[in-house]
């Protein structure tokens, strides 16, 4: 029988350091909240390798002791609490001791700190747990940490490390949480010599929401601020219009500390109950304040998560501050004319216009309704082009300019699948070809209702225009035939670090989607290519859908079936939407390529595209029978 032994202190460190350090990021994390309790005013960072490599954090504040040095690689040693009473007025970031201790374990350290009050200071070197002799250290006050080869000892959990475009984006993450929890710092990123990020003080929490996420959410927000009791809320909370498709702009802090937090989570999402729509999310960044003894932070090592001692009230009062607030704006959705819709286009191309005329309730295919397109004359040097009457209309320039012009919109790519281009909107039938005997009426701009033998057919053009150009996708992308326009002038979309990361990672598998993305720096990524199948749809609007399709999942599928729900994705963008009114004889080749694609039942997400009314039902219901 195994006999109970007590475990090396060396296998104990260990599994000490697998609760706190999990990748390069937690490291960062613990190392820049001692800085901050060091009273640093400024801190430097900088990483090799995504961290992995070196992780170097410099600041100004306190310093420690040459005497304290060998304490502060001590399991559970700390200069934060003294009493077990003090964990319940925790007025710091870390307090439990266990952050150097469980870094040296995996990596070699080196400590250097001088006091501003001491002449010199002093170094110590842990290499994987074992300290070397403290030796005398001649720099500047405050303190400075070295990590170098992280998990150099356990391989193992070196191999679970991902690429270094994660783990940096993961540290980038880490560095947006702690500037936008402490405006007065000033702080420094550079990853392998480049320099990502330098935040500079003052700055207000507007300026630094605009800095890591861009003028579109920056200019979308609404103040917030309410007390209730000792406790007090403040921050910010986005327009809906502003949703993401996951939580991962939704910024909660409890006394300063970037948390998780279920309930809060809840209540943001339920002060946005009736205007988001399911499965989206709303942006906010939100600073709960209130006397350290009404919180617990000590529920785990990574003191990522809280407990409330009145949890009810903290979910009221952010569900009630916030939703006041939104009460108070005025949340009409506005028209918006999509990026570009002005741009000139080549002689002999058509533009739907985006207003046609009303035939009844509904609109029969083969009707003889006024044509609603408008022919548009050849584009000049300087952005105008020929008007219908022969004058010069101003036109202007879209920020991302194509290299050849953009498929009109509202697209509706209705060719065969097997031998025609993908679509263009001169490939549409001519007002001269001969229309199919088939009804459809429009209903709603939305469905289409058709006759046939089986019985009444009512479509959703959506669902199935969506399916039609999902087979045409997947067969251009196999055979390598898949239509791409290179911009100009490549477009910048802003988004935090992680997802930029997570966004490059893929870069091959959008590449063969048609859609080119470059790094530029600071987690703003560029779109160089586009689907031409996309038209005129802005080309950061489908990055963005695409990078909330990423980082909604924990665990990519295979390859295959990345491919396969990305496809799914651009088709959705890019089939005819509700609203947008179709000429009859855009029905009538929705309606006739139904039979060139496969699965017309159901869009690619499992959406029913049609619903057959049969003939036995509708006179059984007229009672005919």
């Amino acid at each position: 029988m195994p006999r109970i032994q007590q475990l090396p202190p060396s296998v104990i460190t260990k599994i000490a350091a697998g609760e706190v350090i999990e990748r390069p990021a937690s490291v960062v994390k613990e190392l820049l909240e001692n800085s901050v309790d060091a009273g640093s005013s400024r801190i430097d960072i900088d990483i090799e390798q995504g961290g992995v490599e070196l992780i170097r954090v410099v600041d100004n504040g306190c310093g420690i002791l040459a005497d304290d040095l060998p304490l502060a690689f001590a399991s559970h040693a700390t200069s934060k609490l003294s009493t077990a009473e003090d964990l319940f007025r925790v007025h710091t970031l870390g307090f439990r001791g266990e952050a150097l201790a469980s870094i040296g374990g995996v990596a070699q350290v080196t400590l250097q700190s001088r006091p501003a009050e001491q002449d010199c200071g002093a170094e110590l070197n842990c290499h994987g747990g074992e300290l070397a002799p403290v030796r005398v250290w001649n720099g500047d006050s405050g303190t400075r940490i070295e990590v170098r080869h992280l998990f150099f000892n356990t391989p193992v959990r070196r191999k679970f490390l991902r690429t270094t475009a994660t783990e940096t984006g993961h540290v980038c993450e880490v560095f947006t949480r702690l500037a936008l929890a402490q405006p007065a710092l000033h702080l420094t990123l550079r990853h392998n010599g480049k320099e990502v990020y330098e935040v500079t003080p003052p700055a207000d929490l507007l300026s630094r929401i605009g800095l890591f996420f861009g003028a579109e959410v920056r200019d979308r927000l609404h103040v917030v601020e309410m007390e209730a009791g000792p406790a007090k809320l403040r921050g910010y909370v986005a327009d809906p219009a502003c949703e993401r498709g996951n939580a991962k702009l939704q910024y909660l802090f409890v006394n300063g500390r970037w948390v998780r937090d279920r309930s809060l989570g809840h209540a943001l999402q339920e002060a946005y109950r009736g205007l988001l729509m399911t499965g989206r999310y709303a942006v906010a960044f939100l600073f709960v304040e209130l006397p350290p003894d009404q919180v617990d932070v000590n529920i785990h090592p990574t003191k990522a998560e809280v407990r409330f001692r009145d949890g009810q009230a903290i979910y009221h009062l952010v569900l009630t501050a916030i939703r006041d607030r939104l009460r108070r704006e005025n949340l009409t959705a506005r028209l918006q004319l999509p990026l570009g819709s002005g741009q000139s286009m080549a002689s002999g191309q058509w533009r739907v216009a985006s207003t046609r005329p009303e035939v009844g309730s509904g609109q029969w295919a083969g009707s003889s309704a006024e044509k609603s397109q408008e022919h548009l004359g050849p584009s000049t040097a300087d952005g105008s082009r020929e008007g219908p009457s022969g004058g010069m209309e101003r036109s202007e320039a879209a920020p991302w300019a194509l290299s050849a012009p953009p498929p009109p919109g509202p697209v509706l790519p209705l060719t065969a699948p097997d031998t025609r281009p993908l679509p263009t909107a001169s490939s549409l039938p001519s007002a001269h070809c001969p229309l199919p005997t088939t009804k459809a009426i429009q209903l709603y701009d939305a469905y289409l209702v058709l006759e046939t033998p089986e019985g009444m057919l009512v479509i959703d053009r959506h669902a199935l225009h969506e399916r039609i150009l999902f087979e045409q996708l997947k067969k251009r992308m196999r055979s390598g035939s898949l239509e791409t326009q290179r911009l100009l002038v490549p477009e910048p979309v802003d988004l935090p670090a992680d997802q930029a990361a997570r966004t490059l990672e893929h870069q091959e598998a959008l590449a063969e989607l048609g859609l080119g993305v470059e790094d530029f720096g600071g987690g703003t990524v560029l779109v160089t290519t586009y689907p031409a199948v996309l038209g005129n749809r802005p080309p950061q609007a489908i990055l963005r859908a695409v990078v909330d399709y990423l980082v909604s999942k924990d665990r990519l599928p295979n390859r295959e079936q990345l491919l396969h729900d990305l496809l799914s994705l651009m088709a959705c963008h890019a089939a005819v939407r509700a609203g947008d009114r179709l000429t009859a004889e855009e029905i009538a080749a929705l309606v006739d390529q139904r039979d060139l694609a496969k699965d017309t039942h159901h869009c690619p997400h499992g959406r029913p595209a049609s619903l057959l009314f049969s003939r036995h039902e509708l006179d059984r219901q007229f009672r005919r029978l």
